[in-house]
């Protein structure tokens, strides 16, 4: 097929995504594919309306690239696109909105603020109420870019000020100490498929940016080393997660696992990182599912959609 691979972006995560794409290029060229590789920015958005290929492939992530904008241009082209719809990757992108959706379906959530503006600032720590530790993030960034675990108010302040660097919206959200899991999801709405749950070990205390994308930053455990019934639980509620947003393709959903074995959902991202690095290859590998199959999987979930 004649594919074109979008990468790169203005995200934070602009780097990550450089390095997702050029192995999905690599690795659909090994495959016999006719592959342009397209480094995007919102500037070359009229580029994307006159693309003249049978499918897009897409490795951005963050913004501009995961949140339903480049989503909406490829659906005004006709031209079939890996990962989620336009809706299903805002949605997901808001991590607020998301878990309203995820409680809605009845999944666990952690307890959160949410401070939309500079101005709420103020009412936003009062309503938080002084619990510590607690998780300050951007509302909608990915890899942990612009996220602080707040010992005190004064760090709470200060996370607050960073996270507002990146974003236009900030979420506090109660601190869980426990087990970091991820759960791959492949297919469209009715043939959803959970694939083996991965354990995140960081060597940092959290697992943060370096955590995610430095060699040797964290193991991954897969399958994770965890019960039969506590494995059946966070698949399904991947699956249930996938649903809730409508995604489509594939996602994969973080969760972390209390002390007292309680399972909370984090996020689901809608366009996973692909690199060398990542969890989504690392669950599939263990299912026998090579990279380039994986990506041949995803362009005929686009087709078929």
């Amino acid at each position: 097929m004649k594919v074109a691979v979008l990468y790169g972006g203005v995200s934070g995560e602009r780097e990550v995504s450089l390095t997702s794409g050029e192995g999905m290029v690599e690795a659909l060229k090994e495959r016999g594919h006719d592959v342009i590789a397209i480094d995007f920015h919102p500037e070359r958005a009229n580029e994307l309306l006159s693309l003249e290929v049978d499918v897009v492939v897409s490795a951005l992530h963050g913004k501009y690239g995961e949140d339903g904008r480049v989503q909406s241009l490829l659906e005004m082209a006709n031209i079939p696109y890996t990962g989620s719809g336009v809706l299903a990757s805002a949605l997901a992108m808001d991590k607020a909105r998301a878990k309203v959706m995820f409680a809605a379906s009845g999944l666990r959530v952690a307890r959160d603020t949410l401070i939309e503006s500079i101005d709420g600032i103020e009412r936003g720590i009062q309503e938080w109420g002084g619990e510590y530790p607690c998780v300050v993030k951007p509302a909608q960034e990915g890899s942990s870019n612009g996220l602080t675990i707040a010992m005190n108010e004064t760090m709470l302040r200060e996370g607050v000020d960073k996270a507002f660097r990146c974003d236009t919206a900030v979420l506090i959200e109660q601190y869980i100490k426990g087990k970091e899991l991820t759960v791959p999801v492949i297919g469209n709405f009715g043939n959803e498929q959970a694939l083996p749950v991965i354990e995140i070990i960081p060597k940092n205390e959290f697992y943060d940016y370096e955590s995610k994308y430095t060699e040797g930053g964290s193991v991954h455990v897969c399958p994770a080393e965890i019960s039969d019934e506590l494995t059946k639980e966070v698949q399904e509620a991947a699956v249930k997660a996938h649903r809730a947003l409508g995604c489509s393709g594939y996602s994969r959903s973080d969760f972390l696992i209390s002390e007292d074995g309680l399972a909370y959902i984090l996020e689901t991202n809608t366009l996973p990182g692909m690199t060398p690095l990542s969890l989504f290859p690392d669950s599939a590998r263990t299912v026998g599912i090579s990279y380039g199959e994986l990506l041949e999987r995803f362009m005929q979930l686009a087709l078929d959609k």
